[in-house]
């Protein structure tokens, strides 16, 4: 799906949003906060400049606190994400489908990214 989303850099881009991805995409839909555009090899979600949703491998990668991301990892509902150059990301999770609720996860990164991710 194709769909035409205020960017960073280009206010009117046209990037492709993959479906799964969507539905956590169209609940930030009218927060002025909150904008889409392709980073690190993915389309994703930030709010003040910064990144706190995304996809990659078909996975829905968050940021949330470390505590949290433990948590979900010992509970086998996620993976510590790595972005590709073998260093796991202690703030980030890759969460597959089917093993939580995607738009529960994106809310919570957002609440963490936007109040400063500390």
């Amino acid at each position: 799906m194709k769909r035409t989303r205020k960017t960073a850099n280009k206010p009117s881009e046209t990037i492709e949003i993959d479906p799964a991805f969507q539905p956590v995409a169209d609940a930030f839909a009218r927060d002025r906060l909150v904008t889409c555009g392709k980073m690190m090899s993915a389309v994703g979600l930030k709010v003040n400049g910064k990144i706190f949703a995304m996809m990659s491998r078909g996975n829905l990668v968050v940021k949330i606190p470390k505590a949290r991301v433990d948590a979900l990892v010992a509970a086998g509902r996620g993976k510590n994400f790595d972005p590709g150059h073998g260093r796991l990301m202690k703030e980030w999770i890759a969460v597959p489908p089917g093993k939580a609720r995607w738009d529960e996860l994106a809310k919570e990164a957002y609440e963490f990214v936007k109040r400063g991710a500390k």
